[in-house]
Formats: C-alpha cells, structure tokens, sequence
C-alpha cells in the first residue's frame, strides 16, 4: 500500500500538482492523506509501507499543513520507523521548493523514515529546473515533471519491500577534515567507533592528507568521460584515495563541524569532485548509504545535516537511512565529552550504522 500525504495549498501550484499526482498514480493501489493529525492517527498502519509526501506551496512558501506536519514529526520519535518515502514539493515561484524539501526530508529521517536515493522532486513555478530533463528526453518541462513523479512513486514502492538484514561484513568509509588536537567532532567519531563490533571493516581518510583541490567546473562531457574511468581532471587525493575508497564502500559516514552554518571547505570539496565518479557510478551509489556526525559550537547543526542530506542522497543518489545523522552541539576543545547521555546517543548512532539494508529490492 502506498499512502500519499497530500497536503493542499492553493492556486497554480496545487492545480498542477494535482493533475500530475493524478497521472503518476495511474494504476497504483494507494490511499491519500490530507490532514496530518489523521496521519497520526493512521500511525500503526505505516509500518512497513511507502509513503509518498506531496505538499504544494502558496506564495512565500506558505503551506498551513505543512508546518503542522513538521511539528508533527520533530515531536512524535520514531513515528516513520519503517517507512520508506519520497518527496513532490511544487511551488508557485522560484524559490522555497528546495529549502522545504530539505527540511521535511531531514525532519521526516530524524523522526525514522528511510529515503532511497534522489527522494525529492521538487517543481519551481516555471519548471526552469525540468530544462536539463526535458532535453534528455525530448520532451516539455511538464512532460519530464510528471516523468519524475512517475519514476519516484515507483521507486519507493519498490524500495520499500528491501528488507533489513546484515552481510558478513560492511565496509565503511570515514571521511573528515578536522585537527585531532582540537575537533569535537573527531572525539564524537572515537565514542562511536567504540561501540562498532568486527562486523563493520573501517576506512578513515582525512582530506587534510594531500592536495585537495575544488571542482572548477569541466563540461558535462569531460566529466563524464573522466568518470568513465574513476578518474577526474584535477586528480589528486580524490582520485587518487577517495574514489576507490569510495567504490569499495558499502556506507560513508561524514565528519562534519559546523563552519559558518556549513560544511568546511574540504568536505564542499569532496561533494563538488564526487560528481565525476557519480557521472558513471550512479546505480552503484544507490545501493550506498551516507551517514554523518555533525558538531556545532552553538547552533545550525540542523542546517549542516540537510546539506549533508540534499548533496549526498537527492543529488548523487546515496541511501538516507533512517535517523542518518548525530547532531550535536560543543564548543570549546573536549566539551563534547561533558554533553549528558552523549555515550548512550554514541552508541545508538553506531547501532543504526550496523544495521545493514540487504542487497536489492523486491518489488511490492
């Protein structure tokens, strides 16, 4: 069963977004959800299923249910636990459709639903953002929309029946850029560590290590045809430790200090120069999962964790499984060993990283 939570703003957005749910449905055995208290109410009966979330925006962003849906999921822990979802965000101008979708993806993860990769379509007034899609496949901007709807409706469904289990060993890479001396974030990745049996294999990689040089933005066909061969342009240690750490991986967890309500110049770095390795390894990165422990020294952590999410899961594809980011907060060298209950947060976060999702999904 499929369950759509279709929260209804007014005018442009909500028109067409109706009829593209209308079209993507098509055939599909599901049930739709207008009011989030009735959603909680329908709680006992998501264990398990797919969801879809489609939410249309007024001006400004402005959605009533929206907002409530929010407040619903930040109190209500681990309401989604076991639901695999996927996000329609349709606005009525060219703003506020990502910074939504964002949010209801990390807010809806923290509360325990499981993302696949790329979970959110989101349409901006003049659906300028279908224009790459569209020309692909030889279409209208529309066309390619309720192409997007479509293919996600599929995918979650499917996704949704891959059970849980665990494989002989997993292999994890660690990635950071932080000193050892000072990093808060560093002493958070040595409590987790702690609580990983010999199940997982462990791959940790500073991008402090080497030459560490930004994307510069090489056309889409150099790119590509440097991905080909898990290469890149600008080489270095991307190309040279990363991408086949990477390649290897069954999951990557990120080490992420808040710098400036971001992630730091490196870490912007490795996402921007994953795009090469992601041009031919696409369908592998879906069958990855990303992870993250972020630190900040007063607040924004909230902020870190959707980047994180959007760059690695709704852009280069990777798994967002549920509760997929520790967000903490410390500032000063070692505080983050005084924040209470942080031990038991440590090893509930190493917990859920061993817990493996089984290869391949079995079609509902």
């Amino acid at each position: 069963m499929l369950y759509v939570i279709h929260l209804r703003g007014t005018g442009s957005s909500e028109t067409r977004l109706a009829a593209i749910l209308q079209a993507g449905l098509s055939g599909t055995v599901y049930e739709e959800i207008n009011d989030p208290d009735v959603f909680l109410l329908r709680a006992a009966d998501l264990q398990g299923q797919a969801c879809l979330f489609a939410i249309s925006l007024g001006r400004g962003g402005a959605n009533d249910a929206y907002h409530r849906l929010i407040t619903l999921l930040y109190t209500q822990t681990d309401f989604l636990a076991g639901v695999c979802a996927g996000l329609v965000i349709d606005g009525p101008d060219e703003l506020f459709t990502k910074k939504m979708g964002r949010e209801l993806l990390f807010t809806a993860n923290r509360a325990g639903c499981l993302f696949p990769g790329k979970p959110l379509v989101e349409a901006t007034g003049s659906l300028y953002n279908f224009s790459t899609q569209a020309g692909l496949l030889g279409v209208h901007k529309k066309e390619a929309y309720k192409k997007a709807v479509a293919g996600l409706i599929d995918k979650v469904i499917s996704f949704s029946g891959t059970g849980m289990g665990k494989r002989a060993c997993q292999r994890l890479l660690v990635l950071h850029a932080s000193s050892r001396g000072t990093s808060n974030t560093l002493l958070l990745w040595d409590m987790v560590k702690q609580n990983l049996g010999a199940f997982t294999e462990i791959e940790e990689i500073s991008l402090r290590d080497g030459e560490l040089v930004d994307c510069r933005g090489c056309s889409y066909e150099t790119c590509l045809h440097y991905g080909e061969k898990g290469d890149c342009f600008y080489g270095g240690l991307i190309v040279d430790r990363v991408y086949p750490a990477v390649k290897r991986c069954h999951a990557v967890l990120l080490l992420c200090p808040n710098y400036n309500d971001a992630v730091g110049a490196n870490m912007t770095a490795f996402f921007n120069r994953l795009t090469a390795l992601f041009r031919s390894d696409f369908r592998e990165f879906a069958e990855k999962r990303v992870y993250a422990l972020v630190v900040s020294g007063y607040s924004g952590g909230d902020i870190v964790a959707e980047q994180i999410a959007d760059t690695m899961s709704c852009n280069k594809n990777f798994i967002l499984p549920p509760q997929f980011a520790m967000v903490e907060t410390a500032n000063t060298p070692r505080s983050i060993l005084a924040c209470r209950g942080i031990k038991g947060r440590a090893a509930a976060m190493a917990a859920r990283i061993e817990e493996v999702l089984q290869a391949g999904a079995v079609k509902k």
